[in-house]
């Protein structure tokens, strides 16, 4: 099963990714996590995209498409995956389409994570971070025993910079604005799902089996 996952900063795709992949034993694959892996393994690819970000540049679709599609060679590609930030663009998208129909396949499902933005807002907003050993927290949904100190080791937690109100406004809008063709393309191609990102994570796996399948 092929799957693409999309959703706004702070929709729980993170969570619901993990649910997905034990359930349907396919790999998760995160663009941002395979350009970091190949930023530090020193790769032809990660040296290109190391070079656009040191420029401050954003990494062109040629490249993200590459990176991806090289990903989805792999062994444990061939019974699915779940994709997760890419694709981004349409073209992205159309490039994915015609990369997996040279072998036969498509993507068989699109999950779009709705979140209301003043929920994301919330969200986002209220994490915070500790400065000694990396553990998450909130303010509201997992709030430390002790208000700005760490559960885990003690030492101080801090939120952010991209947590702050005025970033997470701008994230949501450039996601929103990135994002809407993209749903756009896959309404047109009938295999797109918009689920509500509000609920419980378990209430939303529920939604998502509902579509896929056991």
């Amino acid at each position: 099963m092929n799957l693409i996952l999309l959703g706004p900063p702070g929709a729980g795709k993170g969570t619901q990714a993990a649910k997905i992949i034990g359930k349907y034993e396919i790999p998760h694959i995160s663009t941002g996590d395979i350009f970091r892996e190949n930023i530090k393994e020193g790769t032809p690819l990660g040296k290109k995209a190391q070079e656009y970000m040191n420029r401050g540049e954003l990494v062109p679709d040629s490249l993200v498409i590459e990176i991806a599609t090289d990903r989805l060679t792999k062994d444990d590609c061939k019974e699915g995956f779940l994709l997760d930030g890419f694709p981004r663009t349409v073209e992205q998208a159309e490039a994915l389409d015609k990369f997996l129909a040279e072998d036969g396949k498509k993507v068989d499902h699109v999950l779009n994570i709705d979140v209301e933005a003043d929920i994301l807002m919330k969200r986002l907003t209220g994490r915070r971070v500790c400065k000694g050993c990396g553990a998450t927290f909130h303010i509201t949904n997992i709030p430390p025993k002790v208000e700005g100190v760490c559960d885990v080791c003690g030492e101080e937690l801090y939120q952010r910079d991209d947590d702050t109100e005025e970033t997470v406004a701008n994230r949501i809008e450039v996601y929103n604005s990135q994002t809407k063709p993209l749903i756009d393309y896959y309404e047109k191609s009938g295999n797109i799902s918009h689920l509500d990102g509000s609920v419980d994570p378990d209430e939303l796996l529920a939604e998502i089996v509902k579509i896929l399948g056991d």
